[in-house]
């Protein structure tokens, strides 16, 4: 599997200015702070080739009108309407008839108060419902005139193809019901989430994604929301042409469980890998993990095989449940799919020889 590192601008969304004082004058934030560490899109190779996009839909004007009235900018940090300290910004949409709005966690972590302003430019106080900084989510919620809400649908992500049209709302640099489009440029890249576990399955997209976008949907020939605009990759800290969303079914899954109890638990194995050409090697093994307890062993050392290093004398993970496993993205994404407490068998290659080992999955940690 390719790997590049890419300075990301994190939810290239979340515009933040300290009043008065222009962004490059320090402001702290995902968005443009200087001492964050790089963070890191991942190109995972698929085994399947990607479908080719159809052509039909509607046209972006008839998707404008459409979605915007759906389409929110989100404000927060302030301790007052009339401001008063760091402020950042970034967009949302309302998912339902109940005032729930999605978000990315990084435009509402900073604490302060949420102001959500609407399509025709009311401003309502935001309640955080829950956040999950595993997959950059968040949700919202408003009181607001019935009228007021118009819920976007979700898509199904797994059926998006390469080439097929996409079209971003939002607020970039708080330019209220921005549209730009384009195509879906590639699928299955990995994000890395504020809190450094990885985003499986994000949609690149060439649409122009900027400062205040984060948190707004990537909406698909029909209007529906396949992903949630997070990051974009760019030296400069605008947009280049290469942005990121967290895909729709995802989000379907985050948001549901934000909704029902304001937390999300993941499941978690607690150990760091890399591809190899027989499945994914352990790195490490995490202490007081189900990994550690379950005995799998990391690589003590590295050999050249073409040109590369490779890790020696540790597991690889060659299925997990009696499914292969080909890439780091594959294993993450199996145990995503399953639940803390939930056991899985992992078929590895220890010494040479082919053994299982069960595992009972832990909670990720914060």
């Amino acid at each position: 599997m390719n790997r590049h590192r890419s300075r990301i601008t994190m939810a290239v969304a979340a515009l933040v200015a300290a009043l008065g004082v222009g962004v490059g004058a320090g402001a702290t934030t995902y968005a443009l702070v200087t001492d964050a560490p790089d963070t890191i899109v991942r190109e995972v190779t698929v085994t399947s080739s990607e479908p080719t996009s159809s052509a039909g839909g509607l046209g972006i004007g008839e998707i404008y009108e459409r979605a915007h009235r759906s389409v929110v900018k989100v404000t927060t940090g302030a301790s007052s309407p009339l401001g008063g300290g760091q402020r950042a910004q970034g967009s949302g949409f309302m998912i339902d008839e109940d005032g729930h709005v999605v978000t990315n966690h990084h435009v509402v972590s900073g604490g302060g108060m949420i102001t959500v302003t609407l399509w025709d430019g009311s401003t309502h106080r935001g309640r955080l419902v829950g956040e999950d900084p595993s997959t950059d989510l968040a949700v919202v919620r408003i009181d607001a005139p019935a009228s007021a809400l118009v819920p976007l649908e979700l898509g199904d992500s797994s059926e998006v193809a390469v080439g097929d049209p996409v079209v971003a709302i939002g607020s970039p640099f708080g330019l209220d019901g921005t549209l730009t489009s384009g195509v879906v440029s590639a699928l299955h890249r990995q994000m890395t989430a504020p809190n450094r576990f990885t985003i499986t399955d994000s949609i690149q997209t060439d649409a122009a994604i900027n400062h205040g976008n984060s948190g707004g949907p990537l909406l698909d020939g029909e209007g529906r929301v396949i992903g949630v605009n997070t990051q974009i990759e760019s030296e400069s800290g605008g947009n280049v042409g290469i942005g990121f969303a967290v895909p729709s079914d995802t989000v379907r899954s985050i948001v549901s469980q934000l909704i029902a109890s304001g937390e999300v638990e993941h499941a978690y194995l607690g150990i760091t890998m890399v591809p190899v050409p027989d499945g994914v090697a352990v790195t490490e093994v995490r202490s007081a993990t189900p990994a550690e307890e379950a005995g799998l062993r990391a690589a003590t050392g590295t050999e050249t095989v073409d040109g590369q290093q490779v890790p020696t004398g540790g597991d690889v993970i060659v299925a997990l449940d009696g499914k292969d496993v080909t890439s780091s993205a594959e294993l993450q994404s199996a145990v995503d799919a399953r639940k803390p407490g939930d056991t899985v068998t992992l078929t590895i290659l220890r010494d040479g020889e082919r053994r299982t080992v069960e595992v009972t999955l832990g909670t990720r940690p914060s």
